[in-house]
């Protein structure tokens, strides 16, 4: 008798438990504006969805759509008519080299230029020409893919390998997961932290936080690491700021006894200190703290290649429109980049969207805006990498991604700027199920391990070396090759 209770309370039980489950799946789509994940407790016998059965034919075809190239001519407010016979002869090449008269690059093998006459990267490739005898600057912004330095210290350690230069460049004063970050120890506190995701105001610029004393005394301390060779030793450090009422600096590095102590000037503009010598290790304190704002510390050389993370964990990318151009120019006259990379676009997805015409119309904005911020920088957008979600108890990539794919594609046409394909670099479809079982990306099929992130670096230095060949005129079958 008590068998058949206990069997009865468990099959009620289940019958329960079947009916919650049902009920949660029957949850509407949003819940106080917040997007709600279903549960489906048939999820792994399920035959798969319309969605994706129906739609990855008409994505690839969508992307294996003729892009249209621009005429042989560059706008006077690009270059100098001089420059017109050069850029028509690189446009010839591109001719030869795209037989198919469309740039669009499915393998992501090279960079994809739609500026007029192919010259979107012609400052930054000029500028690598002088790495030897001054700094050649990248900034490379994204998101949570490229947090903790992921992908971004394999392509730096990659450039300055090919062009010379230490350090890791620019370290926040403060970071959300700094134990993530292996290229570079830092300690800090004292300081309040403004971010552009989440606080609205109108001193941000490229990295997008600025930090600002909590009280009459804050510090951050760093130690270099040789996680990379070219990162232990620098010649050049700064501290980076751009308000200041009368803050007393005290810096102490290489365990040395003397203490540098210095009253730093009060400005409202951006400015920094800077101290050149052999570097692996520093603290500042500053005291009388109070007005101070600062953005970080530089840890780097006088020449070569210097890459700079700004990497925001949730950020589209859109925000960046809010940049105040006055503040970003007067940022770039101490930080000044030849190349700014935009990597974005995982936040914005969504699994069940598939038209993004309102992202690339609002990126386009925003590519726009920072060519006013920055007038002396080149920008590369590159695309999505690949994503994948289980359907039919396999994992395969989102259709999204290859809607995603196709309006970044059209964004950089739309603004004349280069691109670069990523997800195809990947390998294309569900490169990423490939990216996991190799232990290159994480279990979540989003994000990269650091094997994977030197993986992608390699394919985008690849990619570069290839399009700064052409840019260089070699029309020879010779490559650049890792």
């Amino acid at each position: 008798m008590k068998n058949d209770d206990h069997a009865s309370r468990l099959l009620a039980l289940l019958i329960i438990t079947i009916v919650i489950c049902a009920g949660l799946y029957g949850l509407p789509e949003t819940i106080f504006n917040q997007k709600i994940k279903k549960v489906d407790i048939f999820a792994d016998i399920r035959t798969g969805s319309n969605l994706t059965s129906m739609s990855l034919d008409s994505l690839r075809a969508q992307l294996d759509t003729i892009v249209y190239v621009p005429e042989d001519t560059i706008p006077a407010a690009i270059a100098p008519d001089s420059m017109a016979i050069s850029a028509a002869l690189r446009d010839s090449i591109y001719k030869v080299m795209n037989t198919s008269r469309s740039l669009s690059d499915p393998k992501g093998e090279r960079i994809e230029d739609y500026s007029p006459g192919h010259v979107g990267l012609r400052r930054f490739f000029a500028a690598l020409r002088q790495s030897r005898t001054r700094p050649v600057r990248i900034a490379f912004m994204g998101d949570s893919f490229i947090e903790g330095d992921i992908l971004v210290a394999d392509f730096r350690s990659a450039m300055q390998q090919q062009f010379g230069g230490h350090g890791v460049g620019f370290v926040p004063l403060a970071s959300t997961s700094p134990q993530y970050r292996p290229t570079v120890n830092q300690q800090t506190d004292g300081w309040k932290t403004y971010s552009i995701v989440n606080v609205k105001r109108p001193d941000y610029t490229l990295s997008g936080m600025i930090f600002e004393t909590k009280s009459d005394a804050a510090w951050i301390a760093f130690t270099t690491t040789d996680r990379y060779a070219a990162l232990k030793r620098i010649n050049s450090l700064k501290f980076i700021y751009d308000r200041n009422e009368g803050a007393h600096m005290q810096f102490v590095y290489n365990n040395i006894m003397d203490t540098i102590t210095q009253k730093l000037e009060p400005t409202h503009t951006f400015a920094q200190y800077e101290l050149n010598d052999t570097i692996s290790e520093g603290s500042f304190t500053f005291t009388n703290a109070w007005g101070l704002r600062a953005l970080g510390i530089a840890l780097e050389d006088k020449t070569g290649v210097i890459v700079d993370n700004y990497s925001l964990r949730g950020n589209s990318g859109l925000i960046f429109d809010q940049l105040n151009p006055a503040v970003c120019q007067s940022f770039h006259t101490i930080r000044p980049y030849d190349l700014i990379i935009l990597q974005y676009g995982l936040n914005a997805m969504d699994e069940d969207m598939l038209d993004y015409g309102w992202y690339g119309a609002r990126m386009a904005k925003v590519i726009q805006h920072l060519r006013v911020c920055f007038p002396d920088s080149d920008l590369l957008l590159l695309s999505a990498p690949d994503r994948a979600n289980q359907y039919s108890g396999t994992f395969s990539t989102m259709p999204a991604i290859l809607a995603l794919l196709h309006t970044q594609r059209q964004t950089a046409q739309t603004t004349q700027i280069p691109f670069w394909n990523m997800f195809g670099a990947m390998g294309g479809e569900n490169s990423m199920v490939t990216f996991v079982e190799k232990g290159w990306a994480g279990k979540d099929y989003t994000h990269l391990t650091f094997n994977g992130g030197r993986e992608i670096a390699r394919l985008l230095m690849k990619a570069l070396m290839n399009e700064k060949e052409y840019y260089d005129g070699n029309a020879s079958s010779t490559s650049y090759s890792l």
